[in-house]
């Protein structure tokens, strides 16, 4: 039996928004050219490549005439504007989802190994938050309990491609600076003018610039839309925690006056000194007095 691999078994799922990253990516060029650039390889054919998308990752599989999977690698990239923690359990459902697809006409309950490609997850991140250039993120950050030797894990490589990021490989694939140089326009430009006429500059100056020109020319009414959506979303997700910040802090604020006052009732001024400087004590505390 040979063991060629079915990706097509896999349908992606149309219901997500489209989002801009994913349109230019869909495109096998483009695509193909990303790969090259985070794996240092050197491939030209695009029809080898082979795209499926599920949820927000775009899933990638590269074949050659015999139907073999070049490099041997499953590839799941996602592209996000907000870090989130919890991305690698995420890519853990997502890629479950995948080798289900890929082997169900396997017998997973034969003698015979059932063959898989290895997966590589990265992370595409171009959010206005601060983040290091690149990082390693892992399941098993996020168990319950701290386990040395864990029997499951998954590693994901956070890429952050904002300008002066990962040069690297913003050097070897051009969409992908082209595209971390417009969404940083657009965030620019917004700080001082309304969203809509933002997204109008950053593409009209883009495409005089030669900057995703041909995409941007092609698909311009689709990518205004898309763009638009899009950082208006990131812009109240950053309310959203600014938000929640300041409510955080007033609520501390109004639990440290409480304290300061009852204990200032029983005259235990010692206390107060001692909670302002020892955080752990002043939790205790709180817990004494049901704040």
């Amino acid at each position: 039996m040979s063991n060629t691999t079915n990706v097509t078994a896999a349908q992606p799922n149309r219901t997500y928004k489209a989002r801009l990253f994913e349109m230019i990516f869909s495109e096998k060029k483009e695509l193909l050219g990303l790969y090259n650039a985070v794996n240092k390889t050197n491939y030209t054919n695009p029809e080898l490549l082979e795209i499926n998308t599920l949820e927000n990752a775009i899933y990638l599989s590269m074949h050659n005439d015999v139907s073999f999977i070049i490099d041997s690698r499953l590839s799941l990239y996602e592209h996000q504007s907000t870090y989130s923690p919890n991305l690698p359990l995420r890519f853990l459902m997502y890629v479950s989802d995948l080798y289900s697809a890929l082997t169900k006409d396997c017998n997973l309950y034969g003698k015979k190994i059932v063959q898989i490609a290895p997966p590589k997850f990265i992370v595409f991140y171009n959010g206005a938050e601060e983040q290091p250039e690149s990082q390693e993120m892992t399941l098993s950050n996020m168990f319950a309990v701290a386990d040395d030797s864990p029997s499951l894990e998954l590693k994901a490589e956070f890429l952050n491609i904002n300008p002066g990021n990962n040069k690297d490989i913003l050097d070897a694939c051009k969409t992908l600076a082209d595209y971390s140089k417009f969404t940083n326009s657009v965030r620019n430009y917004a700080v001082t003018m309304e969203l809509e006429e933002a997204v109008e500059k950053a593409i009209k100056e883009c495409i005089q610039n030669g900057i995703l020109a041909e995409f941007l020319t092609k698909h311009r009414a689709e990518a205004k839309k898309v763009s638009i959506y899009e950082y208006d979303e990131e812009r109240q997700r950053q309310f959203d925690k600014e938000e929640g910040r300041e409510e955080g802090r007033e609520e501390g604020l109004r639990q440290i006056n409480s304290l300061n006052k009852i204990l200032a009732e029983q005259n235990r001024i010692a206390d107060i000194i001692a909670a302002a400087n020892d955080p752990e004590y002043q939790k205790k505390l709180f817990e004494e007095f049901g704040l």
